[in-house]
């Protein structure tokens, strides 16, 4: 009989189901997370409560399998959200820890190949972020931006950010999933700001300094002159960035 285990959504939640799934030698079963839950006639289900040391047993053991690239990719197809890849990380899982000679780059294998594929779309979602995220100033002298990432990238920018901005304030926002990571010339931490979740929340500009203003009204002006409308190629535009972003970017909106 399935047995679906349900958990909270964390990457610990996640390793505490893989441990319950050796710990009870569980051949058939299912992970969801309990928000995403639908409740069937027939079925045994299971509510898993995070438990850091069981999850810690497994990361553990799971590094001593791995390599750092291989450890990085599941930590990349947990970000992704894509509905289901909790049954296939936990497959990928059990056959490291099962499988003698399992070679995580064997492409054959269709777990791997499915991580693989996932991971590299998060990256490339990560190395956009990092590009195409726009500050504004504001009069708390406060960088901060919107973004609404297709996949849940904040964890994987912060440290370049961090690196890149290590002597400014700023803050990123993620409209998508209502959270945010917020630098204060020390560390970075995660913030939740109810005022912020409006589907397309723009900083009033009342709330801009002055010279973020001059900015935006200088970028704006060089944007428009420096295009030749001879030359305009929207299709290839949209390649190089695609429309999702245009409604962050200060070239392509007007000052609130």
């Amino acid at each position: 009989m399935l047995t679906k285990l349900l958990y909270d959504g964390s990457f610990e939640g996640l390793l505490t189901c893989i441990f319950i799934i050796f710990e009870e030698r569980l051949k058939d079963f299912s992970i969801e997370k309990k928000a995403e839950a639908t409740t069937e006639l027939f079925g045994d289900h299971q509510d898993v409560f995070t438990d850091s040391i069981k999850a810690d047993r497994v990361w553990t053991g799971f590094k001593k399998h791995s390599t750092k690239n291989q450890q990085q990719q599941i930590l990349k197809v947990f970000l992704s959200e894509i509905k289901g890849m909790e049954n296939t990380l936990a497959t990928y899982f059990i056959n490291s820890f099962t499988i003698k000679k399992h070679r995580g780059n064997d492409y054959s294998n269709p777990t791997i190949l499915k991580i693989s594929q996932v991971a590299k779309m998060v990256g490339r979602e990560k190395h956009r972020m990092e590009a195409f995220v726009r500050f504004q100033h504001t009069i708390e002298d406060e960088y901060v931006a919107f973004v609404e990432p297709d996949f849940n990238v904040l964890p994987l920018i912060s440290a370049h950010f961090k690196d890149r901005y290590a002597d400014q304030k700023w803050l990123i926002y993620d409209v998508k999933r209502s959270y945010g990571i917020q630098y204060n010339l020390r560390e970075v931490r995660l913030v939740t700001i109810d005022m912020l979740t409006k589907p397309q929340p723009k900083i009033h500009s009342n709330l801009l300094s002055s010279k973020e203003l001059k900015y935006q009204k200088l970028w704006n002006t060089y944007f428009e002159k420096v295009n030749i409308a001879s030359r305009k190629n929207t299709k290839l535009h949209v390649q190089h960035i695609p429309l999702r972003y245009w409604k962050y970017l200060t070239e392509k909106t007007m000052i609130p």
